[in-house]
Order: C-alpha cells, then structure tokens, then sequence
C-alpha cells in the first residue's frame, strides 16, 4: 500500500510505525472472511481491509476523526482473527490502537457515550469501585427490562445490567499482596497478575493458579503496587490512563527482578486479555525516558500465560481421569494475540478431559473487553453464534482461558470454567462449581432418559 505522509508526520513514533503497518497491507482481502463483524455484517467497511483504508485516510490528511471513522472502528473487536489470516504480517493491532487514540484526541463523541466511558475507565480497573457498582448493578438487573427506548444508550444500559452477577463471590485473601511459598524444593519464582475484573468476578481463577503453581514447587509472588494491566483504557483510546497502570505494574515487577529483588523466572497472567497486553509493553514503552523502556521489555519478555508457565514447570494430573468432554473455547487474546492455540487443549487432554473444539472457533464470542457492553446488538450476535456451535459439541462444559469470554458464555445451556480451575482439579485442587453443575445436568439427562 502507498502512502505520503509528510516528513513531519513521520517525526512522530505512532505515525512512522502505523505507516510501515499500512505499506505492509497488500489489499488481498483474506482478512475479510475471518472479521466477525464482516462475517456479520457484510460491510467492507467493517472489515480490517476497509477499516485499514479509513485508519489511512485519516492519519494521512491529519483531520478530525468524523462519524462515519468513528462508527466502524468503534465495531471492531480488535479480536486480531485478521492478524492470524494475514499472509503480509499486517500488524493490525498497533494500527487500530493508534487509531482509537486518534479519535480520542480530535472526536468528540455524544455526551451519553462520554460519560459512559469515563465511568467503565474508573470502575473497571478497580476492584473496590467495581465491587461497590456490582452492588448497585445487581438491583439494576431486575429492572433492566424497564429500561425504555430503542437508542444505543438504553440498548447499553441494559446490556450492563444483563451481565451484572446476581451474586459476587467473597474477597479472597489469596489475592492480596504476598508470597505463596512453593512447596518441597523450590523450582522456580513467578509474579501473577491477579488483575481487577477478574478479582471481583470470579477470584477462584487466582486461587486455582496459586495453588497449583505451588504445588508444582513455584513460589508465587502478588506484589505491592500492581493493578489492572491497562488494556480496558487502551482499547478505548485513553492512553494517559493505560500507560500510568502499565507503569505501575512494570514498577512493581521490576522491583522483585532488579538488585534487591529475589529475581522473577515469569511474570505469569491467567487472563488472556491482560496477557496480551503486558506481552506489548516492550512495545508500548518503547520510546519512553530509562529505565522505562528497558524495564517494559523486560517484564513483556518474561510475561507468560498460565498455559506456558504450567507447560514450562511441567503440569502433571494426579487424579483418574473424571470421564467428562470439554468444549474448549479459544479466547481471540491467546489464540491470536498471542499466538497460543494447542497447548491448553494439550493441557486438557493430559489431565484427562475429552476435548471437542467448536465449529468457527476462530471468531469471537463478542466480549472483547469492554466491547459487549458498548456494542451490545453485535456481541449478542456473537454470543448466541458462539454458544450454539459450543453446545452442538454435546460436551459437559466449556473450558477457557479468559474472564472477559467466560462472563460473555454463561447463562448458556453449559457450565463455563476457566481452564487453570480444571487442570488444579486434577492436580489435587477442589472441583469447580461448574463442574459439579454439569455432572448433575448430566445425572438428570441420563435420569430422564431412563424415564423414557
């Protein structure tokens, strides 16, 4: 792909890394056929060829982002399906975040959409704030069919009382700042990203890591200082914010690798959306004042997902194998974003899970951060497309590997758990919830069928 920018633009770092992305792009368009909002729209534009073309338009001319720019790259999941497709190497993913920035800094959007932003920007990634709005929100679920009007704010209003829990899960103690010592010899010393989401929502995801890693003779350290990993703030544009938690989080990290620190063999991430973005901090910080850019590198070089830290220690069952098939959901952030896609159905099999993989499993469930609550008409068509191939598995449950998908699935006709809770299981870890729900879905099937 040509293009001119000026010699000044290209001064600028996101400018001259957004104009070699843009003359990698060769317009063959195999992105087009795995762009789930392509696939459901049928829009060029809401494709990543066509996106790609508005994204140039707009850079290039250095105009205000307008309505029509706005509206299809606010579609896009930023799923990076595209990325996996692309035979060029197109990294979409720095393009599309230089965009969002862009619009951010010249758009400005309705105030009702302004106003509902900046408040996901300062609950989301605080795990007290978000605790405290669950609270309300639950009440909110009761009403949301009271919610009048067909605009997009009611459509989001009642999108963000439908995915309230009706019930949250206690603190656990497991997630405060400490060190979880391995037990026996100590093979190894890793840092976890107990996130902020995932803290609140469903915290038996950092128990099952904790203990599991322990078990297999890893200490594990919760630092003081760390926090959301940045990537709710990023994707919507607000950088200042996204890089000041970033920061902190490489702060907190870097203290335990450098002099005086006991050193980190991993910074270990069991949400596969966080675990992108800690992995881009190299890149993210790149042009940043010492020692950032040199710490950021630093923690994404060491950062890992569960999947590869259980696979680097050597992740054992100890359990029979309990007889049960799994439909494994590939979460967009680990298979595309970073590229992970064998390893946890590995995982799975070696603890003795039948596993099944869905038809399209490359498209998104339509979570994407904070993407179901801002596009909710979109991410309800990908939810229900997503849960019927999962269920037309006829598998027990559904496996994956993110709290962002696993929020997004339930309420199916399938339990959904996260992959960590089944393999601590069958290391010698309590059963999850979910998995004694579908052995009693399965008792009353097979219980009906007798009947018959």
């Amino acid at each position: 792909m040509q293009t001119s920018f000026t010699p000044e633009q290209l001064r600028d770092p996101d400018m001259r890394e957004s104009n070699r992305i843009l003359r990698t792009c060769v317009h063959c368009g195999f992105c087009t056929a795995t762009c789930p909002t392509f696939v459901l729209l049928g829009d060029e534009l809401d494709s990543p060829r066509g996106r790609i073309y508005l994204i140039k338009d707009m850079l290039e001319s250095g105009r205000p982002a307008t309505p029509e720019v706005v509206t299809h790259i606010d579609r896009c999941l930023s799923c990076l399906s595209c990325m996996t497709t692309c035979p060029s190497g197109v990294h979409y993913m720095h393009l599309v975040d230089h965009a969002r920035r862009h619009i951010e800094e010249t758009y400005r959007r309705p105030l009702p959409e302004r106003l509902l932003r900046r408040l996901l920007s300062l609950l989301l990634p605080y795990p007290g704030r978000f605790r405290a709005a669950l609270g309300g929100a639950r009440l909110g679920r009761m009403l949301a069919a009271l919610v009048p009007g067909t605009s997009m704010t009611a459509e989001r209003l009642r999108a963000m009382f439908r995915l309230a829990p009706s019930a949250l899960p206690a603190p656990s103690p497991m997630q405060r700042p400490q060190v979880h010592r391995a037990e026996g010899k100590r093979r190894g010393r890793v840092a976890l990203l107990t996130g902020c989401a995932q803290q609140v929502l469903a915290p038996s995801i950092n128990e099952a890591t904790i203990r599991l890693l322990t078990r297999m003779g890893v200490e594990v350290v919760v630092t003081h200082g760390q926090g959301c990993c940045g990537a709710l703030d990023h994707h919507m544009g607000h950088h200042a914010p996204a890089m000041r938690l970033a920061r902190a989080n490489i702060a907190a990290w870097s203290a335990e690798m450098e002099d005086g620190g006991e050193g980190l063999d991993a910074v270990v991430v069991n949400a596969s959306g966080c675990g992108t973005m800690v992995k881009d901090y190299g890149f993210l910080f790149r042009e940043e004042p010492a020692p950032w850019a040199e710490r950021a590198a630093k923690v994404a070089a060491i950062a890992m997902d569960v999947s590869e830290a259980l696979e680097r220690f050597g992740y054992a069952p100890t359990r029979e194998p309990p007889g049960l098939t799994v439909a494994y959901h590939a979460a967009c952030s680990l298979q595309h974003g970073q590229k992970i896609t064998a390893l946890p159905k590995d995982l799975l099999k070696r603890a003795g899970f039948a596993v099944k993989e869905p038809a399209e499993a490359h498209l998104c469930c339509g979570s994407a951060g904070t993407y179901n609550l801002l596009q909710p008409e979109i991410a309800g068509k990908l939810r229900e497309r997503k849960l019927g191939h999962l269920e037309r598995t006829h598998a027990d449950l559904i496996a994956t590997g993110n709290i962002g998908c696993l929020t997004q699935l339930t309420g199916g006709a399938l339990p959904v758990v996260h992959t960590v809770e089944l393999l601590d299981w069958m290391a010698g870890g309590p059963e999850p919830g979910a998995v004694a729900q579908a052995r009693r879905a399965r008792r009353e099937a097979m219980a009906e069928q007798g009947a018959r």
